[in-house]
Formats: structure tokens, sequence, C-alpha cells
């Protein structure tokens, strides 16, 4: 199964859609192992810069790769390989056939010789980047790091206790003993960051005239529900006849069986149109439209 961000992909063309909807600059290529489907991944990457651009840029994950493999990946366009894994050799492999590539790689605590001996021999190969992420419970991994003595940053995070400091007493170790660009990655910058400036470029995108985006790139928008899908666009008409409301602003959504429209409009019609309950809504713009907020706002 391909999914392109939460889009889950039935035909090729589907990534194309998704990546149009955000104005993508570049595409990372993840897992699993991409490598695993090979020849699926290298025509997407070709697909990919045929219709963007050489300037598009792409990095996959891999874990491991032959020489021909990493040859024609570098053929079909892919600008860096971001290695998981704890051999040097194959970063080694990919930096000799002339592609830019590095490792990513956790920070688990209790791994500091571990990670340090590595960044040691990453830096007589030339490796072009380190990226460090902070370890975190997800629903895949979260008995296995219990098992492991693992335990939760805090209440309010999904983050390792103790994943940070290792990353921050590595840093250190590398700044002083080698030539490494290296980079460390919390958490928090992944929502706070990565995931809000890609929601308010799918939305700057494809908001439409009723709804509002907010300063985290969600969307806020009013609604009319509980109606009959077969009475949705006789209703909508009926709302449009009888307040004097401009037909733009009232979208019919059939596939979440409800009138759309902006939140003030939706507040001022509460309570005052017979046989309508009135709510405002605040959604992910992505495409599947994840509703974080549902505030009623009475009945009529």
């Amino acid at each position: 199964m391909i999914y392109a961000n939460e889009r889950p992909v039935r035909r090729k063309e589907e990534i194309l859609e998704e990546a149009r909807s955000m104005g993508a600059l570049g595409t990372g290529i993840t897992g699993g192992d991409p490598a695993l489907r090979f020849e699926r991944t290298e025509g997407l990457i070709r697909m990919l810069k045929a219709n963007f651009g050489s300037k598009h840029h792409i990095h996959m994950y891999c874990i491991s790769l032959t020489r021909g493999q990493i040859r024609r990946l570098r053929e079909a366009g892919v600008d860096e390989l971001r290695y998981h894994t704890w051999d040097p050799s194959q970063v080694e492999q990919a930096l000799e056939e002339n592609v830019f590539a590095g490792v990513e790689l956790p920070s688990v605590p209790g791994k500091f010789r571990e990670l340090t001996d590595l960044l040691a021999e990453l830096d007589e190969i030339g490796c072009r980047f380190v990226n460090l992420n902070e370890l975190e419970f997800s629903d895949t991994n979260q008995r296995a790091l219990r098992e492991r003595g693992f335990v939760l940053k805090s209440e309010e995070s999904m983050a390792v206790r103790g994943s940070q400091e290792l990353a921050l007493r590595v840093l250190g170790w590398a700044k002083r003993n080698t030539r490494l660009n290296i980079h460390y990655c919390p958490s928090s910058l992944k929502d706070g960051v990565q995931l809000r400036n890609r929601l308010l470029r799918r939305a700057e995108r494809t908001a439409k005239p009723h709804e509002l985006i907010t300063e985290e790139g969600t969307l806020w928008l009013g609604i009319a529900y509980g109606i009959p899908k077969n009475r949705l666009r006789a209703e909508r008409d009926r709302l449009v006849r009888e307040a004097g409301i401009p037909p733009r602003l009232v979208y019919v959504n059939e596939e979440r069986n409800r009138l759309e429209m902006p939140p003030e409009l939706a507040e001022r019609l509460s309570g005052r149109v017979k046989g309508m309950r009135f709510a405002l809504v605040e959604e992910y713009p992505t495409w599947d439209r994840l509703q974080t907020l549902f505030l009623p706002l009475g009945e009529s």
C-alpha cells in the first residue's frame, strides 16, 4: 500500500495530485524499506522528476542497497539517501557512486558509545550528514520499548525519557571530535514545525471561500448537519433563499452529509432556521480532513 501524506494511493497520478495540492518542493520516500519494492520506487522517482523537474528534491530512506541499485536510483534522479544503518560501508558505497548520502538514527538512551563509535567511522569516510531523532513511543513499538525499560518523557509527550539528553551529549562529542554535519530533531519539531508548515502550505492552496485558515494551518468553518442526504441541495437552496445568503458561501458536502459555510454565518443562523442544527468545526486541510473540534451551536 502506498500513501502520499495521509492519502491512500490507488493510481500513481494521485501522488502528483497530492504534491500539487501542497505545492511540494520535494518528496521523501519512506516505509518500511522502499528498496523492497525497488522497481516501483525507481519508477515513482522518475515520474516525480518528469513532472516537477530536476529541482524537485527527492530523498529516500533505506537500510541496504546494492551498488547496482544505487546507480539506478542516481540515474532515476534521487538526490539524497538517508541510511538507517550501523554499517558505514553502506554509506561509503553510495558516496563512491557520487550520491549525497548520510545516516539517520534514533537517539537511544544507553547507546552513547555505540553512537560515537559510529560517528567516528562515518567521519573517516566523509559521510555527508547525520540526523539524530528523538526516540518516540508509537502504536507499533510501545511494547518493545517498555520491555527494554523505556518510559515517557512526560505526560504531554510521546518521546522517550533520556533520548534528548543523549542526543545533546552526542552533539557535543561530535563537535569536538569530528567534522560531521550533524543534526538533532526533537519530537516537538515534527508537530510544531514540520506538520504545521505542511498544513499551512496545503490550506493556502485548497481552502474554499467559506473556510478560515488558522495560525496552525487548520481550517475553521461552520456547518449545518443532520440533514438527510437526499435533501442537502434542496435545504441549501432554501437557506440561500430564506436567509438571503450569497450562494458561493454555502457549500454542499455530500461525502460528510452536511452544508458548509463561514463560521460567523453558522453562528448567526443558529436557532433561526427551522429544522437545521448548526456547529463550528476545526479540521486538518489534509486529504482525510481529520476533524479536531466539533462545537454544537444549539438546535432549532
